[in-house]
């Protein structure tokens, strides 16, 4: 075998401009699939991320019925239920905030302090807000990291004062801290179809807005607790305590977020069957190449056979050719495709992952698609006639 593969190499040292083209093909085939994946995997890991930061790990309970109302009294019960971790109230305004005289359009949430152990936000500087923020109504608000640098060109924004508008009123908010997480991602995919983010407490948007209601409550299911089951269970509870059906509905966030992620590994193997469909026809470049080869060495065959060489031994030199430079050319391939998966990853300030088993099964891959499209040209090889590839010239 160790034969094969220097004979093979020399062999191919021999045309090295076919060998090199040869090799780039099936290369590029290669680091397609690499990169697709790579892609793949780091925008779901991050996408998770983003999501999680905005509370899609749990549910929401929302209204269907506005007869009903969201409101302390079903916020206690929601939080007295056993299987609750933790519930906290939610209320959205789509609004615009005056940064340095500039207007921007934000989402503005009112928030609970327990707005990080529900929705996981994740604290830069400054700090969270406290029990007094939320008892005072005070005019205090938190931002996305993205935030300050986008409009400060720091983070370091703590202490500085936004103007907001709040229920048809524009009042100065100070900056009481900066947050890792609440659409940082989603806002530098999207541009400007997703809205900043501004935190601010419940309490304070309830009177900007003259209303003691929520728009939703965030809960946070127990781990050993499936959420959709606990989701139906807590309507039950609300709707048997005000005595009415069909007012209160929830919102599996893990669920929505299951099906995106389930979205985007369909679209990844939709793009990664082009990249292995690249990968076939540079098969075919290489059964085309040794197939010329076979022509070319009919001479050399004839000699092999006529010194004793069986057939066998003809294609198996000739499918392990095929096999080495289709190694060579996945080796490469997935040098390439992790290099430029790792400069994106940098660009994009995503974290790449390396899995091993994906990259020795696209490495395995191309190897047998070598291997399968060598096998023809090795069997031609092997049957040439010894008495006529002599006379080849």
């Amino acid at each position: 075998m160790t034969d094969f593969i220097i004979n093979s190499l020399k062999i191919l040292l021999r045309k090295k401009g076919r060998t090199a083209l040869t090799l780039i093909g099936i290369a590029i085939g290669v680091a397609s699939v690499i990169i697709i994946n790579n892609v793949s995997r780091m925008g779901s890991e991050a996408f998770t991320n983003e999501v999680d930061g905005l509370g899609m790990g749990g549910i929401t309970v929302s209204l269907k019925n506005q007869s009903a109302s969201l409101s302390e009294n079903e916020l206690k019960i929601i939080q007295s239920i056993s299987y609750v971790d933790s519930a906290m109230p939610v209320i959205f305004e789509s609004t615009d905030a005056y940064i340095r005289d500039k207007k921007k359009a934000v989402y503005l949430w009112g928030i609970d302090k327990s707005a990080k152990d529900v929705i996981s936000l994740g604290l830069m500087s400054g700090r969270f807000f406290n029990s007094g923020d939320i008892s005072s109504g005070s005019k205090c608000c938190m931002v996305d990291k993205s935030f300050a640098q986008k409009y400060y060109g720091t983070e370091n924004v703590v202490g500085k004062k936004i103007m907001i508008n709040s229920g048809g009123r524009s009042m100065p908010y100070q900056i009481v801290g900066v947050l890792k997480t609440g659409g940082g991602l989603l806002q530098n995919i999207m541009g400007s179809y997703i809205p900043e983010f501004v935190y601010i407490p419940y309490t304070t948007m309830q009177q900007n807005l003259n209303s003691n209601n929520f728009t939703q409550i965030a809960v946070k299911i127990n781990q050993h607790y499936d959420n959709e089951t606990a989701g139906e269970n807590i309507v039950k509870v609300m709707e048997r305590n005000a005595n009415m059906t069909d007012i209160y509905s929830f919102n599996n966030m893990a669920k929505q977020k299951e099906g995106i992620g389930n979205i985007i590994n369909i679209f990844t193997l939709v793009i990664t069957s082009v990249g292995i469909i690249s990968l076939i026809v540079s098969g075919l470049s290489i059964m085309n190449v040794m197939l010329v080869s076979v022509t070319e060495r009919k001479k050399e065959i004839g000699i092999k056979k006529a010194l004793g060489a069986s057939g066998v031994c003809i294609a198996a030199e000739f499918v392990t050719e095929s096999a080495v430079i289709t190694l060579i050319g996945g080796i490469s391939g997935i040098l390439f495709g992790m290099i430029i998966s790792w400069i994106g990853a940098l660009i994009l300030g995503l974290t790449l992952t390396i899995r091993i088993d994906i990259i020795i099964a696209v490495l395995m891959f191309s190897v047998v698609v070598g291997i399968v499209f060598g096998i023809y040209p090795a069997v031609k090889a092997s049957k040439l006639d010894p008495v006529e590839a002599l006379r080849a010239i």
